[in-house]
């Protein structure tokens, strides 16, 4: 398996994220061709895929490393692997990829939610050395 961060937005990253959104999220589309370029240009944002043997991407993870008054800080988001892949390390392979990226960068921390029904993808945070802290997270939903 190889994990890489992707540059360009061309149709096959289109084409992946058309297939492994949905099995993230049921209530988000998937990230059009110009959302995806957009988030591979920030300067802030980096993108990575996981590919299989074949070279067929199998999984996707998100990492946002951004400086507050308190130090350089990264986050991961959407973490999704394709489903017939799950179990076979590629999310395992990703967040590692994001952990060294994000220490590369200098962040201090990072940080990460996962619902507590995905049980597989917390027992790896845990094996990995993420500790689940004791805070709460906020959501203010903006409408348009």
């Amino acid at each position: 398996m190889i994990v890489e961060e992707v540059t360009e937005a061309g149709p096959e990253v289109v084409a992946a994220f058309q297939r492994l959104v949905p099995q993230l999220s049921r209530s988000s589309p998937p990230p059009t061709g110009a959302e995806l370029a957009e988030m591979v240009a920030a300067p802030t944002t980096t993108v990575l895929v996981a590919r299989n043997g074949s070279g067929d991407i199998v999984g996707t993870l998100t990492l946002v490393v951004f400086r507050i008054p308190t130090g350089l800080r990264a986050w991961i988001e959407d973490v999704v692997v394709d489903a017939a892949a799950r179990g076979s390390g590629v999310g395992s392979a990703l967040t590692r990829a994001a952990i060294a990226h994000a220490t590369e960068a200098g962040a201090r921390s990072l940080d990460l939610t996962s619902r507590p029904s995905r049980e597989e993808a917390n027992r790896l945070y845990r094996r990995l050395g993420f500790r689940q802290r004791d805070t709460n997270v906020w959501r203010f939903e903006v409408r348009t």
